[in-house]
């Protein structure tokens, strides 16, 4: 009985032990003609093995990539791509940068600070300080997900105030409440509540005025039948 340990060890072992046979012996193929047939039956094999590779993009470029290291670099054939190096595969990316907030205001994201960089860049007016009440109030919401704990405005404003550098400036408001941002939006809300309230009513007295109207009609009916 053959163990696994006793074989030769698998180059990439999502493709399995049959695949990589048959590498090995497209490498013993004594014309290039024939090795580049059959690697070219090995490519569809391969696909059909691993049919979640169709949804890549290039996936085909990187059937060949991977038929080469399951060659161990060592394979001459007509490919309709050209063939990496073990530097190439070897070399590692880029350590990716991200984007550093000041302090400890993590929690803020990103987002935070392009919407701070973009009010600052805007002309003062109703329109920069809008934009400067939204992104308090977000700031808001992202302290309490992440500190799991209520935070008062005052230290919002001073966040945001660090956080732009001191070019953008709340401290002058004594809570959110009384930004404008929310005194327009709490009062198209009571409009629109005054309005389904009118409209309610409206409803209703419409609605009793018929059945005065309908009970009057039934009386005087009663009333003629009676004088027969």
């Amino acid at each position: 009985m053959e163990y696994n340990t006793q074989r030769t060890q698998l180059h990439m072992p999502e493709y399995g032990r049959i695949i990589q046979q048959l590498v090995e012996r497209c490498k013993e193929l004594p014309t290039k003609e024939e090795r580049s047939e059959m690697a070219m039956a090995i490519i569809d094999f391969m696909g059909q093995r691993n049919p979640q590779l169709r949804d890549e993009d290039n996936y085909k470029h990187k059937l060949w990539d991977h038929l080469f290291i399951l060659a161990e670099y060592d394979l001459d054939v007509e490919s309709p791509y050209p063939f990496p190096t073990r530097e190439q595969l070897a070399e590692k990316p880029k350590r990716m940068e991200y984007p550093k907030l000041q302090g400890d205001f993590k929690f803020y994201g990103k987002s935070i600070l392009q919407l701070i960089e973009k009010a600052i860049e805007l002309e003062p007016g109703d329109e920069k300080e809008a934009l400067i009440e939204v992104i308090a109030n977000n700031m808001k919401k992202s302290y309490n997900v992440y500190n799991k704990e209520h935070v008062t405005d005052d230290v919002i404003f001073r966040h945001l105030k660090e956080l732009s550098e001191n070019r953008l400036d709340l401290t002058g408001i004594e809570s959110l409440e009384k930004s404008k941002i929310y005194y327009t939006t709490n009062n198209n809300s009571r409009n629109n509540s005054n309005n389904g309230r009118n409209n309610s009513n409206s409803n209703n007295n419409s609605n009793k005025n018929q059945t005065n109207t309908n009970k009057r009609r039934h009386n005087n009916n009663n009333n003629h039948k009676n004088r027969k």
